[in-house]
């Protein structure tokens, strides 16, 4: 696991991160978002030793991270670092090789995952001549040829469509399943919130929420349920400790003052007809930042 620990970095006199910690937990997608500025770059940085830190210690398994350690790292700039004259299977079959692995066996490597990239025809086209949303799957292979431990991606999903999203986030889920530990940061919150299953939020240097999805949705949840019945849903209005969102028909999303309003709410549901759903709701990705952040 890798484990960041007050991180702290300073630019004169201007604090850029202030004890930053989490983790990146092997076999998960942990997203990392925030605004622009909001350190998420220099921290990745720092991570992977780019970046001296004031304060603070990087580990892995417990241990501080080493030069041999981050050679197990891969890592995908936001900016894109390939050579734009050499060949798409050439650039990659390259880079396995400055890793230690033959000719014979990088040429295997690059090939099949390029192809599971979706750019299995542009073998042989010159990086340059690539979409921008072609040469960022090329990056992400440039980060993954190697067999990484742990992945360390910024705005991996940037300029890519929403087909190409799914080929690289099907990838990323590959090696998450095969125990990688996988950081990425993205300001496609829909995306973060569909993949990932640790979240971190960071604004003005400082972590402002960290954990399991799941967790953070419940942290932040309020008593909001959502009513679908086949009769019209407009009594809702009547009932005490209820404050209605919106009601339309057989539809209603409200507010509760407690779990029994909610359940008295269901117990009329029922007495009225037949119920269709009744659940709470929970907070989307986006509602959580705002909040977080403000």
């Amino acid at each position: 696991m890798l484990q960041l620990r007050g991180i702290t970095k300073s630019y004169g006199g201007h604090r850029v991160l202030d004890d930053v910690s989490f983790d990146v937990r092997p076999g998960r997608l942990t997203g990392f978002v925030g605004g622009n500025g909001a350190g998420k770059t220099t921290t990745m940085r720092i991570a992977l030793g780019l970046l001296a830190k004031d304060a603070g210690t990087v580990t892995l398994d417990d241990a501080e991270v080493t030069a041999s350690d981050r050679r197990r790292f891969g890592y995908m700039p936001e900016e894109r670092g390939l050579y734009p004259k050499m060949k798409v299977l050439e650039q990659i079959v390259y880079l396995a090789r400055l890793h230690g692995f033959s000719k014979a066996d990088a040429t295997d490597r690059a090939r099949t995952l390029l192809e599971q990239l979706g750019l299995g025809e542009r073998l042989g086209d010159n990086v340059e001549t690539l979409s921008l949303g072609n040469q960022q799957r090329a990056q992400i292979a440039a980060a993954l040829v190697h067999d990484p431990g742990v992945l360390i991606l910024d705005e991996p999903f940037s300029g890519l469509d929403p087909l190409a999203v799914d080929v690289v986030a099907g990838v990323l889920q590959q090696r998450a399943a095969a125990g990688v530990g996988v950081l990425f940061s993205s300001h496609q919150l829909d995306v973060v919130e569909r993949l990932c299953d640790d979240l971190v939020i960071i604004a003005g240097g400082t972590i402002r929420a960290a954990g399991s999805r799941d967790a953070l949705r419940t942290e932040h949840s309020t008593r909001r349920y959502e009513l679908v019945s086949a009769g019209d849903a407009g009594w809702v209005h009547d009932q005490p400790g209820v404050e209605v969102i919106d009601v339309d028909a057989g539809y209603a999303l409200f507010d509760v003052d407690t779990d029994e309003t909610a359940q008295q709410v269901l117990r009329q549901a029922v007495a009225q007809g037949d119920v269709a759903r009744f659940a709470p709701q929970h907070p989307t990705l986006a509602q959580i930042f705002k909040e977080v952040i403000q």
